[in-house]
């Protein structure tokens, strides 16, 4: 039933709906209720109103955020779940999450970043130094890259990478300090230039990792197989790596590291409209963006006036959820 196009269509405008939803939710809920009406005002016809002063200073920079960093994370968590041919792979199996975690540390500790703009370009960078350096050595020897050798080296690499960042941030408590309030990963404090900075990367990341889509369908089939319909192997591979890499450095410098959704986001996607990567990576970049935003949303009024993080929503509801669907079996390979 879910590989009839139309049942598809019909789950992808769902997703779109649903994302717009969080959208409306989270520019009017907050510490401060502000009505849909002086939403779509503030919008539309800006003013100096105290509401359309936080609609427009505070949350919608926010929810752009938010938007771009979950549809990335659930876009690139469906990229490598696919390259490495590992269902509980996440954005985190190339070493990308400690990689920008290292980039902001090292930033901080020499003085070169101090607050969230400061931090983005060193976690980008970060980011994609540890995703070359696993792709280098998974590329040596026999066979390439393949998704062993992928998951080893990433494995291997966090573990390095989380050693030294801990050396620097156990030395100095100044930038545990500053370390700590980006690592829980959040969406509070973006500017309006946050999304403007990574929209190239993330612009550029979407691009590689949906070109990608075939040649990944035919991965799902084994190398051979893959080889035998006329793809080039590791050339798919390494680009939909590449660009789930470039999603995922780019929503890491905006957000932090943000747990659960390049985890659990694509096996939903792929429950619902099948194993195509055409229809999968789409639904689970809609699908992303939404259930960070909810995150966001309730993690403003769960303990209001105070805020819980998105990062530690995600993992708070997320993980359970999860749990729950592995013990079901319904974890679509």
């Amino acid at each position: 039933m879910r590989d009839r196009p139309t049942v598809r269509v019909a789950w992808l405008a769902t997703a779109l709906l649903l994302a717009l939803a969080t959208v409306a939710l989270s520019l009017a809920v907050g510490t401060r209720q502000v009505p849909l009406s002086a939403v779509l005002d503030a919008l539309v016809h800006g003013g100096g109103s105290r509401d359309a002063l936080v609609v427009r200073s505070l949350r919608l920079p926010r929810t752009e955020v938010g938007l771009a960093a979950g549809a990335a994370l659930g876009l690139s968590g469906a990229a490598l779940q696919a390259v490495t041919r590992n269902p509980l792979a996440d954005p985190g199996i190339l070493g990308l999450s400690q990689g920008a975690a290292a980039g902001v540390v090292f930033a901080i500790a020499g003085g070169l970043a101090n607050g969230f703009g400061g931090y983005v370009w060193y976690a980008f960078t970060g980011a994609v130094v540890a995703a070359f350096l696993v792709y280098a050595v998974a590329s040596r020897g026999r066979g390439g890259a393949s998704p062993v050798k992928l998951a080893l080296a990433g494995t291997a690499l966090s573990a390095m990478v989380a050693g030294a960042t801990t050396v620097v941030l156990t030395s100095s408590s100044a930038t545990l300090d500053q370390f700590r309030f980006w690592q829980v990963g959040a969406l509070s404090g973006r500017d309006a230039g946050t999304v403007g900075r990574m929209l190239p990367f993330l612009a550029a990341g979407t691009l590689l990792v949906l070109v990608c889509a075939r040649g990944l369908d035919a991965l799902a089939l084994g190398d051979d197989t893959a080889r035998a319909l006329g793809h080039r192997v590791q050339l798919v591979r390494g680009g939909a790596a590449l660009g789930a890499t470039v999603l995922t450095a780019a929503a890491v410098a905006a957000a932090g590291p943000i747990a659960f959704i390049g985890l659990a986001v694509p096996h939903l996607a792929r429950r619902l409209v099948g194993g195509g990567h055409r229809w999968a990576l789409p639904l689970s970049a809609l699908l992303g963006a939404a259930l960070l935003l909810a995150a966001d949303v309730a993690g403003r009024v769960v303990r209001a006036p105070a805020e819980v993080p998105a990062g530690v929503m995600t993992a708070l509801v997320g993980v359970p959820v999860l749990v729950v669907l592995v013990r079901r079996k319904a974890v679509a390979v």
